[in-house]
């Protein structure tokens, strides 16, 4: 067992183990990958603040999420595809973080289904919705949330159109794989992933599969998802789907202040700053970059959590002392996916909550609601003097 010590470890280990196509999807952002690199670098042009001869016993780092308990103010974001990171990789990162004590959200493009997920844990998980044209199999898919227990549904509001990622593109990234002699080279050098994915039956997106007319193989799929994304999606629309569930709705994918007041005009309890990870609108503002502006706009009369870029406990730390409710993490937990399983789920999360606690603690505070901007050093001109129109 390799030693491991911060997330950027198991970045490594996910890199050696998982194929080339798979490892790229998830480590990679659209176009010049602009944003993608900023969601990252501007985490750490914010310093903190150290304070000390402050007791520091008796430290929690324990907080709600929409009326969830959360063992720390994180939520494992929805990731799709992570079935092929590793064998039911929804499975094992929903028991990792049911036995931490933090929120997971399935994404709709997930390799494990609904009924699968919740078949293998005890806790109520958050079902993340992609809009789509067809909206019988939209109904349905929030039905069967419903019926599966899930306790929150968070609509992603960021693709309706997808962004290009030339990664995908060049490992020939579809259902099913191109497979080009260079693909077939790296995947015969990733014999103990393969040798995974052969012990399981789920290697398609179980929420679509068998729940679509027409649609029973990788070809079929590809073809039919290709054409849902709805590129017509608006408020009225998603008001409508609000209206459909009866527990906590969580959009994501906000980057103006403009569409967090819109939210609220929905009845959202809670919006995700968040722009997909850098993936869809390069040039896009990095989500800490736009969360102030968005916090100003809504105050507290909605619960504003954090996505995109977040790689420690720091990061952590700086968006809540900002904020933010809490922040999602993506890559992170899929870097421990693709390493070590759910045991890298596990680990990912360990550091994470290691890195917070201590920082926390080194900022002079014992409590996650005792965190505010009076622990960072944020720059003068963070939120940038931009101009509009």
């Amino acid at each position: 067992m390799p030693v491991v010590t911060d997330i950027e470890d198991l970045r490594r280990l996910h890199q050696r183990r998982v194929p080339r196509m798979f490892y790229d999807y998830a480590d990679s952002g659209s176009w010049t990958e602009q944003t993608y690199r900023e969601n990252t670098e501007d985490f750490r042009e914010i310093r903190l603040r150290q304070r000390v001869a402050v007791d520091m016993r008796d430290r929690s780092t324990a907080t709600t999420l929409v009326g969830e308990d959360a063992a720390m103010p994180v939520a494992l974001a929805p990731v799709g595809l992570t079935g092929m990171q590793s064998a039911d990789g929804e499975i094992k990162a929903a028991r990792a973080a049911e036995r931490f004590g933090v929120p997971f959200t399935l994404s709709t493009m997930s390799i494990c289904s609904i009924e699968d997920v919740a078949a293998h844990t005890e806790r109520p998980f958050w079902f993340q919705l992609y809009t789509m044209k067809d909206e019988d199999y939209v109904r349905r898919l929030i039905q069967r949330a419903k019926a599966a227990g899930c306790s929150a549904l968070v609509i992603t509001l960021d693709l309706q159109i997808l962004g290009q990622r030339h990664k995908d593109i060049k490992n020939g990234l579809s259902a099913p794989p191109k497979l080009t002699p260079a693909t077939l080279l790296n995947l015969a050098t990733k014999w103990g992933w393969g040798i995974e994915m052969l012990s399981t039956r789920r290697r398609q997106f179980g929420n679509i599969v068998g729940h679509v007319d027409g649609v029973s193989d990788p070809a079929s799929l590809m073809s039919w998802t290709n054409e849902q994304f709805d590129p017509a999606l608006d408020w009225e629309k998603i008001k409508a789907i609000r209206e459909q569930w009866d527990g906590p709705v969580i959009l994501k994918g906000i980057l103006d202040p403009e569409d967090a007041k819109a939210a609220l005009n929905v009845g959202a309890d809670a919006i995700v700053v968040s722009n997909h990870g850098g993936r869809q609108l390069d040039g896009a503002l990095s989500s800490i970059r736009a969360l102030p502006a968005i916090l100003d706009a809504v105050g507290d009369r909605i619960e504003v959590h954090v996505d995109s870029g977040v790689r420690s406990g720091q990061d952590i730390l700086k968006a809540v002392a900002l904020g933010a409710k809490g922040a999602w993490v993506g890559r992170a937990w899929v870097y421990g996916l693709g390493a070590m399983g759910q045991a890298g789920v596990t680990k990912a999360l360990e550091i994470l909550h290691k890195e917070f606690d201590t920082s926390m603690a080194l900022c002079g505070r014992r409590r996650v609601e005792a965190l505010d901007r009076d622990v960072l050093l944020v720059p003068r001109d963070f939120e940038g003097v931009w101009q509009t129109g």
